[in-house]
């Protein structure tokens, strides 16, 4: 029996009092201590995990103001607070042991875009791509373009000086912002637009001594900062201080502090005309050496970037959804192996000298492949916009793909943004490269090579402890080996918890004025403690590359277990399930609620945390989930089970946590495709409930939908009769108070068997159909019902069977098996076993006739792969059951081609789990619509909010209704709807519940021109 799990961290007695007395202020912020939310901001995109006592989130600047005067006072002088923003730093630059304050949920708005001056007024937590798409109609972008646009925020890029591809012309985050609003630890508010004499005494004192520092140490600071374009030093003395002019400006301090100074809270930045013209070449090489080698020669035609990446990363995207979309765009080289690729690309605002500079470099390519030099062994121009943009969210996706690596040692960043003088980058790379493999090591490469920056990251076991050693071995190494070349350990993302080699970098007499500055900024070290430096005063210690890491928890779990649950274990908190992007399938509950626990990330760490416990309790996930699998549960379980339903608000058990974010899951799979770790949370969320309900009895509701497939062809018998029932305002409020379910579909009317008696379609006999000859078979299709459209969109499948006829085949509909699909998604993994055990051998009989079967709903088509699969394994057998384009597509060319007589285009609404798990189902639909004289266009949208019965359980209403508001509900708003297809059932439901219409799958639309 699964125990009690209990609370693993108590919050000091100090912070309690903190955070209550907060909670009676003027604070109107959220206020989260629960042992889930503090662990969703636990880890980042790095190694490390630190638990924070609590997490803030403000709403503004004033509950920033407020929550750092009320921790000024004597009584709370050793709280401490770490600012966050998107949580993609990949050296712990956001982690505490102190209390987060993440600006992120509700600080992200435009304040102000003013173009004709330049520049947009923004707070801190907007994501970059957010900004971006605000600015894109009036013809500017906020130009450091990070491989995390999507997610990070512009608080986030500010704090680590971020810069990107571009950044040669486009330089780093400093070089655009010009000025900030921040509050300083003891609440105090520094708006950096306002002159000396505007800001308070407290202020002017910080500005004097900083102010100071910069020009005392002059002669020092020049000396010891490199002239590097991604140079980050943490507090930028050197650019703070125009020794023109001689004047001082405290926002370049500000940049590159990770928070250790000061809560940034609005930034004033400057934007920059989008390019009127943009060319990208892909210049491949035989060799990854000699992609670096050649890079400055790329520079020196005066690229706007030039980008790398190695054949490891390449063949990572390969195996990945994105590769679908750059195929045709990095294709291979006909007897030749592609060991690395430049990515160059030119772009200004002037056509004309843009297409001059690529003339220039093409001739110049040519000349050395036909030389045979610099390894170049072929090129791909590619000048579309959106080509382009494809091609960059490959390279973007990089660091989540290397991530993706099989076995136990995993890419770890600490030393991945190197950077040193460009010419002295291949030369760097060699001597790393033998660095690397003196210890036995992978690693992939990629980076912004036009800048001397490389990222590098070696394949570590983390759960290891001798190689977890060997991280911090391999760090004091490379931080020798950068010095050697003129560099320096972290030329793009930050310090963080490699603060440890600052004084070593600095020198200890100009490190000591660093600490003059944390000193002035931040007297009690109350910010980010640990990073950069620390006030003079202090005796506290920086952190270290060797402190606490996810791997040390990890380590604790049997590696058994470990192996079983290793969709939720190898999530590298890439974060890219924060993806902002309204038209981006992932990650929907995180898209609504701003709650990091309600996200792939956020879920896989609560797992991992849960399955910690669960050893440290003696117990065996997966030895239970056999028991579960095997065995009945008594009586006495059973009566345990309600007692301890009963009991659950009376004792605290750590599941519960777990399974609030669990319920909070639309199970639509878009993670399981779209991670580039491959985060399967449906997968471990039906584990999960699987034994969480061995403790806990379910709801009455669940049993009701594991069982909704086997009640539904009882009920259609008297359809008429169920749907008055339903439809009675009495029964409608009875569902909702007792099995907590709205909105109810109806039954469809005439029913799937009454439409099919008007058609001429062969009934299901096995035997008739295995004595059919090898040529009639070719003329049969059989159609895999589902419960959901046979029963309530029966006109769909009446009109596939149509549409088989009209193109010269049989339809064989073959009789109702129940799919399962609901059953894995609430968790009955026993049931579940025994229902795909069933439809698969059904299926496989099938399979021997050597005919199509096809299914018209895309999530239970799948359903037979993934999840069948997933339980099944080797048991499963190998039928293959198509969805409509899967089938329609490959032979189109049998089918007689029509001209186009309706100019009038379709638009498709694609199911998110079909259009991930197919990355071409959209294309394909396009080239079948196109084979049949149709024009059919496709309307990016994410998740509609139904998922199945996620949209019809009462308490998940309003948000379901968010989701669809956040790509649906606009365009097709913007859309004539009778014009809209849907190939999802779950879709066409939910926008038959907000819009009052039915719309219709494509094959109806197919059906007016065939």
């Amino acid at each position: 029996m699964l125990p009690v799990l209990p609370f693993q961290s108590t919050i000091a007695p100090m912070v309690v009092d903190y955070l209550e007395e907060l909670k009676e202020s003027d604070f109107s912020g959220d206020i989260e201590t629960t042992y889930s939310s503090r662990l969703a901001v636990a880890t980042d995109n790095s190694v490390y995990q630190q638990l924070p006592q609590a997490v803030l989130l403000p709403k503004n600047t004033k509950d920033v103001e407020c929550l750092a005067l009320l921790a000024n006072q004597d009584k709370y002088k050793t709280v401490t607070f770490s600012p966050r923003g998107g949580g993609t730093g990949t050296n712990g630059q956001s982690l505490t042991e102190g209390i987060v304050v993440d600006l992120s949920r509700y600080m992200n708005q435009v304040i102000e875009i003013n173009t004709e001056q330049g520049w947009a007024r923004v707070q801190t937590g907007l994501v970059k791509d957010q900004l971006n798409d605000a600015l894109r109609p009036h013809g500017y972008f906020f130009s450091p373009d990070l491989s995390t646009s999507n997610r990070a925020t512009i608080g986030g890029m500010i704090n680590t000086d971020a810069s990107g591809q571009g950044s040669l012309k486009y330089g780093k985050t400093s070089d655009h912002v010009l000025g900030v609003t921040a509050v300083l630890a003891n609440g105090s508010n520094l708006n950096t637009e306002l002159s000396y004499d505007e800001q308070s005494e407290s202020v002017r004192s910080v500005l004097d001594i900083t102010a100071a520092v910069c020009r005392q140490n002059r002669q020092k600071i020049e000396e010891k900062f490199p002239p590097l374009n991604r140079f980050l030093t943490g507090y930028d003395l050197k650019n703070a201080l125009n020794t023109e002019t001689d004047q001082f400006d405290i926002t370049r301090v500000l940049c590159g502090a990770e928070g250790s100074l000061a809560f940034l809270t609005e930034a004033k930045v400057n934007i920059t005309p989008i390019p009127k013209a943009r060319t990208l070449i892909n210049v491949k090489y035989d060799t990854f050496d000699a992609a670096l080698r050649n890079a400055p020669f790329m520079v020196q035609a005066n690229a706007l970037s030039v980008e790398t990446i190695d054949s490891r990363v390449l063949n990572f995207a390969k195996q990945d959804i994105v590769w679908h979309s750059v195929s045709d765009l990095i294709t291979d080289v006909p007897d030749k192996d592609m060991l690395g690729l430049n990515m160059v690309e030119f772009a200004g605002t002037e056509p004309e000298l843009v297409e001059q500079q690529v003339s220039e470099l093409i001739v110049k390519l040519d000349a050395l492949m036909q030389a045979e030099e610099a390894g170049i062994i072929g090129y791909q121009i590619i000048k579309d916009v959106a080509s382009i943009g494809r091609i960059y969210t490959m390279r973007k996706k990089a660091v989540g793909l290397l991530g993706a690596t099989k076995g136990a040692a995993k890419p770890v960043a600490f030393a991945e943004d190197t950077c040193v003088p460009p010419e002295n980058l291949a030369d760097f790379i060699q001597e790393f490269r033998q660095l690397l493999d003196s210890h036995q090591l992978n690693y992939g490469m990629f980076g912004h090579v036009d800048a001397g920056v490389l990222h590098v990251r070696p394949a570590l076991d983390m759960c290891d402890p001798i190689q977890e050693t060997l991280m911090h071995t391999i760090s004091d190494q490379v931080v020798a080996l950068v010095s050697k070349y003129g560099g320096l350990m972290w030329g793009e993302h930050g310090k963080g918890f490699r603060s440890e080699y600052g004084p070593e970098f600095f020198g200890e007499e100009l490190f000591v004025e660093l600490r003059r500055v944390k000193g002035a900024f931040d007297p009690h070290n109350k910010m980010n403690p640990g990073k950069i430096c620390t006030p003079l005063e202090s005796s506290d210690e920086l952190v270290k590359v060797s402190d606490t890491k996810r791997g040390y928890y990890d380590r604790l779990i049997p590696i058994e277990v470990r192996d079983s649950f290793n969709q939720a274990m190898e999530c590298n908190g890439n974060g890219l399930c924060f993806n902002y992007e309204t038209s981006s399938p992932m990650c929907p509950s995180m898209k609504v609620t701003a709650d990091r626990r309600h996200s792939p990330k956020g879920r896989a760490g609560l797992v991992r945390e849960w399955l910690r416990q669960l050893a440290e309790q003696g117990v065996d996930p997966v030895a239970l989930e056999q028991d579960l699998l095997t065995k009945r549960p008594s009586i006495k379980q059973i009566i345990d089970r309600i007692r301890n339903r009963i009991n659950k608000e009376k004792e605290y058990d750590y599941s519960h946590e777990v399974h609030e974010a669990m319920m909070g899951c639309l199970a639509c799979k878009a993670c399981a495709s779209q991670c580039p770790i491959k985060v399967d949370v449906p997968s471990f969320r039906a584990r999960f409930l699987n034994i969480y309900h061995s403790r806990y009895q379910r709801p009455m509701k669940d049993y009701m939908v594991a069982n909704i497939e086997t009640m539904l062809p009882i009920m259609a018998k008297a359809p008429k009769i169920i749907n008055g029932v339903l439809k009675q305002s009495f029964t409608q409020s009875l569902t909702k108070k007792t099995l907590g379910y709205v909105d109810m579909p109806l039954l469809s009317v005439p029913t799937l068997k009454e439409r099919c008696k008007s058609k001429e379609i062969s009934t299901f006999n096995l035997e008739n159909l295995t004595e059919l000859s090898e040529n009639e078979r070719k003329k049969h299709v059989m159609i895999v019902q589902d419960p959901f459209t046979s029963y309530y969109d029966a006109e769909v499948v009446s009109d596939f069977i149509e549409l088989i006829q009209r193109l010269g085949l049989k339809p064989v509909l073959l009789p109702f098996k129940p799919n399962g699909k609901a059953q894995h998604i609430k968790g009955f993994l026993k049931q579940f076993t025994t229902t795909a055990k069933t439809s698969s051998e059904f299926l496989n009989r099938l399979a021997e006739l050597d005919i199509p079967m096809v299914g018209v709903d895309p999530a239970l088509v799948l359903c037979y792969r993934d999840e069948y699969n997933e339980i099944l394994a080797d048991k499963r057998g190998d039928f293959t059951v198509l969805t409509v384009h899967e089938w329609l597509y490959p032979q189109l060319s049998s089918f007689v081609k029509a001209t186009i007589f309706d100019k009038r285009a379709w638009q498709l609404f694609a199911h998110c789990t079909e259009k991930t798990k197919l990355p071409n189902a959209e294309k394909e639909w396009g080239e079948i619509f196109r084979h049949f004289g149709l024009i059919l266009n496709t309307v990016p949208v994410g998740c509609c909010g139904m998922a199945g019965t996620y949209g019809h359980e009462a308490d998940k209403l309003e948000s379901s209704k968010a989701i669809y508001e956040l790509s649906w509900k606009g365009n097709l708003a913007n859309t004539d709807t009778e014009r809209c297809l849907i190939t999802g059932y779950s879709c066409r439901s939910q926008v038959k519940r907000f819009e009052g219409k039915q719309l219709k799958h494509p094959l109806q639309a197919l059906l007016t021109n065939i």
